[in-house]
């Protein structure tokens, strides 16, 4: 668990260096709204990642195994291209911003691969809610990071200098796969061709052909509320007057203990009612509290900051909910010998409403107005829960999963789940 803290942390630094905190710098420097909001497809490796993902199911590096290497590797290369953002002008250059805002996606999304496939590996069923809730609240950590704090120092120092520290921060992630514990070593593919080919075969000869296309396109939907208000959250809150450490402070800050709170109590109480209700749950929760961002685009409570504690609060801790289920979802539907490509397709479809489908949300937000975009929102949030029913029912039956690599009884195990 301490291990998966520190890789949480690692995954989530890069995020908003290339997100909310990016678009931040780029709204103090007068780039037109659409653009940023455009910037999103700067993350479009999150969404490809499972094209190259085989790569590490198949190679192992010479040093630390085939999960924690890849992982050191791409944190040192993450460090080198996070302190090269501190030379850069976006109002001067965008195009070169966009660049090397896609080589930190790239080695980002790349070590989400190995990390991602590293805890679908170590956790056994019974951990993966803890795990799942211990990953994401490093994550969030590293969001305070490199959100609340990178804000609040760029009100103080330039934006050069707050990238440069950033790109030190990243340190933890490699303490963090030096250290970690090495998995039970799974028989890999012998190929590429079998590292490429296998995986997909068995996901949906395991699912079934309609169900496995009715599981991805639940996936690609799920967040698509969540990512089209988190696109323009930080543009929405400096447009209305906030400061960026008025953002920093309660958007990123408190933020990131409502979503704390709220993975870790997603965690115990999944653990109490299963994976398929607390989707339906905590995904209803997740699209009805967009509903906070609403009322505080109301003309009426313009820079009330009681009103943005309330909703920054409701809004992260019921996304912690989501998450926390969200994240177990996805591990329970990996084998083991091909988690690092099979949890890369599903995760890059999570990621393509992030990163694809919330592209225009600045677009949006500019033609209909700020309270009715946030409507929209909730709207995005309804397609992908009217999906729960046929895949994963309020009452599920049980059904036997073989899965590689595990004896009978953990096969038991992950059928009865």
């Amino acid at each position: 668990m301490a291990a998966l803290l520190l890789l949480g942390f690692a995954s989530g630094l890069p995020l908003l260096l290339i997100g909310n905190t990016l678009k931040a710098w780029m709204t103090v420097e007068k780039v037109d709204l659409a653009a940023i909001g455009w910037f999103s497809l700067a993350s479009l490796p999150y969404s490809l990642k499972f094209l190259w993902s085989p790569f590490l199911d198949r190679f192992t590096p010479p040093f630390l195994g085939r999960r924690r290497g890849w992982l050191l590797i791409t944190q040192i290369a993450l460090i080198i291209a996070i302190a090269f953002m501190a030379f850069q002008q976006p109002k001067q250059a965008l195009q070169l911003l966009a660049i090397n805002a896609v080589v930190i996606a790239f080695l980002s999304a790349t070590q989400d691969i190995a990390s991602d496939a590293y805890r679908t590996d170590v956790l056994t069923e019974l951990e993966m809610g803890a795990g799942a809730a211990v990953f994401i609240l490093g994550y969030r950590i590293a969001l305070l990071i490199a959100g609340a704090l990178a804000l609040i120092l760029a009100d103080r120092i330039p934006w050069s200098s707050v990238y440069l520290l950033m790109a030190g921060v990243m340190i933890i992630g490699i303490l963090g796969s030096l250290f970690a514990p090495e998995p039970k070593e799974i028989t890999p593919p012998t190929s590429l061709a079998q590292a490429v080919i296998l995986p997909f075969g068995e996901f949906f000869q395991r699912r079934g052909v309609i169900s496995g296309f009715l599981v991805l396109l639940f996936i690609t939907l799920y967040k698509l509320g969540d990512a089209l208000l988190s696109n323009m959250a930080t543009p929405f809150l400096l447009t209305i007057g906030f400061t960026k450490t008025d953002i920093g402070a309660i958007q990123v800050g408190m933020g990131l203990i409502a979503t704390i709170v709220g993975a870790l109590a997603g965690g115990a109480i999944l653990s109490k009612i299963g994976i398929n209700r607390s989707l339906w749950i905590f995904g209803a929760l997740q699209a009805l509290s967009n509903i906070a961002y609403f009322v505080l685009a109301q003309p009426q409570f313009t820079k009330n900051y009681q009103l943005l504690v309330l909703t920054i609060n409701i809004e992260n801790f019921c996304g912690g909910l989501g998450t926390a289920a969200f994240v177990a979802f996805l591990m329970s539907l990996c084998n083991q010998r091909f988690s690092a490509t099979q949890y890369a397709l599903l995760s890059s479809l999570m990621a393509v409403s992030r990163d694809i489908l919330a592209a225009p949300a600045g677009s949006i937000a500019q033609s209909t107005g700020w309270p009715l975009f946030f409507l929209i929102t909730i709207v995005a949030a309804v397609p992908g829960l009217l999906l729960l029913p046929i895949f994963a029912p309020w009452n599920p039956k049980p059904v036997a999963i073989n899965r590689p690599g595990l004896d009978d009884e953990e096969d038991d195990i992950w059928g009865r789940n």
